[in-house]
């Protein structure tokens, strides 16, 4: 035990006890029949604007991205930044279209966004692809929650190597799938108030205190740029890096950027979050309030190069964020922001598990392999499925490489902006044809994975127009859509008409 940091452990368990209650008092919370899958996939859709805010705060604000965001700005400077252009592109995109999808699955008792497709183009195999594409993109992002948890436990001095490292991992996360299991979605939903909360006091407290300390941020600058220029005199072959874009950088930058702003919401925990909603409103005003997080992000991403100028030295970017705090701060408010970090995992993985798991009863197993269950059979089998799916990332973690899982979740992104098409177009159009969408999303996934693959690993930009380097998903998504619309001119009409324009109206228009 003289490794172990103990008070910081001390408080890292308190805060972890403390969600652990929470997300068994949740089954109780805004009560429902839990053996529905709507009430316990979807919380019965009663989350006001303050319960969406926090919950789709803490489904797409991770563990990960507190560690992975800080560790790229730290590793190769300003193109780390790139996920806070993103994230702020994604507002307009829910203002404008998540209303609508709500909309039609609250009337017509859609649970998912696969769902939907079949409601829009009447076509099982779209809805099949669709589905399956989403659970397989989420699992190594699952894993990568984990990622997050592992790097703030070994952080507090607990061992990094064997089994007996993965134990405090295993039992946190074993711990998260029990409660998931008894109290669905609202168990992230309340969990959600404690990590944002947490997350916003540690966040504040370091882009005052570590500026102060290290003597205000334009010594950071100029430190990140010193070591920057440094690593790139001593290895000149390297990939760009600086506190600003290099201007091999920029399109990559761009792309990267608008690319993972269509993907996000494509995500099967992402369309959780929002058709869990109480209405149009709710959603509106979540897409109105939610970039407060993404100023939240940026001044994390400046932890990495905060990291420069303490002179944090660590062979795995991702150590770095955990290692200033140990630098920076006493024991008890290093244990109080390791604790905010592993909850920042918990809440996401909850999601991603029970959107993957609505996603396989509702879109797979239900069309493919029983047409006819019940209600309840419904909610158990999506139960049971939460448990495999973090079961099946805690195996990633335990048996794979860190790598493997960050370059799946890389082509994940890569993957979901294909369902990008199908999901937006069946908004506005009955106008393509389900089995011209499917067509397409083949051609998007088989090209950007055919863009993306590396000797070395997944690769996320190539050049592959007119010799302009690109993100691979955009790439691919463009390809998808003219086999989409050209094959719309040829296939007959779809089956099924089953969605009409009133159905994306809202209620008191």
């Amino acid at each position: 035990m003289s490794g172990i940091n103990v008070t910081a452990t001390a408080v890292f368990i308190f805060f972890f006890a403390l969600v652990t209650i929470l997300g068994f008092v949740a089954a109780r919370w805004k009560a429902g029949d839990l053996n529905e899958l709507h009430e316990w996939g979807l919380g019965g859709r009663r989350f006001g604007s303050w319960i969406t805010w926090f919950l789709l705060g803490g489904d797409l604000y991770t563990a990960y991205t507190v560690i992975a965001v800080p560790a790229v700005v730290y590793a190769i400077g300003a193109y780390g930044f790139f996920a806070v252009p993103y994230t702020i592109l994604i507002y307009p995109f829910i203002f404008l279209t998540m209303p609508r999808l709500w909309n039609a699955t609250h009337k017509r008792g859609y649970l998912t966004g696969a769902d939907f497709v079949y409601g829009a183009y009447g076509n099982k195999w779209l809805e099949g692809m669709v589905a399956l594409t989403g659970i397989i993109a989420t699992m190594p992002y699952i894993a990568l929650q984990l990622v997050g948890m592992e790097k703030v436990i070994q952080a507090l001095g607990f061992p990094h190597e064997g089994m007996a490292g993965h134990l405090p991992l295993t039992i946190a996360f074993l711990i998260l799938a029990v409660y998931t299991y008894r109290s669905g979605l609202r168990a992230p939903a309340m969990i959600a108030f404690v990590k944002d909360i947490m997350i916003y006091i540690f966040v504040i407290a370091a882009v005052i205190i570590i500026p102060a300390k290290l003597g205000g941020y334009g010594a950071i600058f100029d430190s990140a740029q010193k070591d920057f220029a440094a690593q790139l005199a001593a290895n000149p072959n390297a990939p760009a890096r600086g506190i600003l874009l290099a201007p091999a950088q920029i399109w990559p930058f761009i792309t990267l950027a608008i690319g993972s702003a269509m993907a996000l919401f494509m995500y099967p925990h992402s369309l959780t979050g929002v058709l869990s909603a109480s209405g149009p409103k709710a959603i509106r005003h979540n897409a109105i309030s939610l970039p407060a997080y993404s100023l939240v992000l940026a001044l994390i991403a400046m932890l990495g190069y905060m990291a420069h100028a303490a002179g944090i030295k660590v062979q795995n970017p991702q150590d770095a964020v955990p290692q200033l705090f140990l630098a920076m701060f006493p024991s008890w408010f290093v244990g109080f922001t390791f604790a905010a970090i592993a909850i920042g995992a918990l809440v996401p993985a909850a999601v991603m598990s029970i959107g993957a798991a609505n996603t396989f009863t509702r879109n797979l197993w239900r069309p493919f392999v029983n047409q006819n269950m019940s209600s309840s059979e419904e909610s158990t089998l999506a139960k049971l499925m939460s448990l495999v799916v973090k079961v099946g990332a805690l195996i990633v973690i335990l048996f794979l490489p860190t790598q493997f899982a960050l370059d799946l979740q890389l082509l994940g992104g890569v993957w979901m902006i294909q369902i990008f098409p199908a999901i937006i177009f069946g908004l506005y159009t009955r106008w393509y044809k389900g089995g011209a969408l499917l067509a397409g999303l083949i051609v998007g996934l088989a090209l950007g994975t055919f863009l993306s693959y590396g000797p070395a690993s997944w690769v996320p930009v190539s050049k592959a127009f007119l010799g302009i380097p690109l993100y691979n998903g955009l790439t691919a998504v463009l390809a998808n859509v003219i086999v989409a619309t050209v094959l719309s001119f040829i296939l007959p009409a779809n089956k099924s008409d089953e969605l009409t324009e009133a159905d994306f109206r809202d209620a008191n228009a």
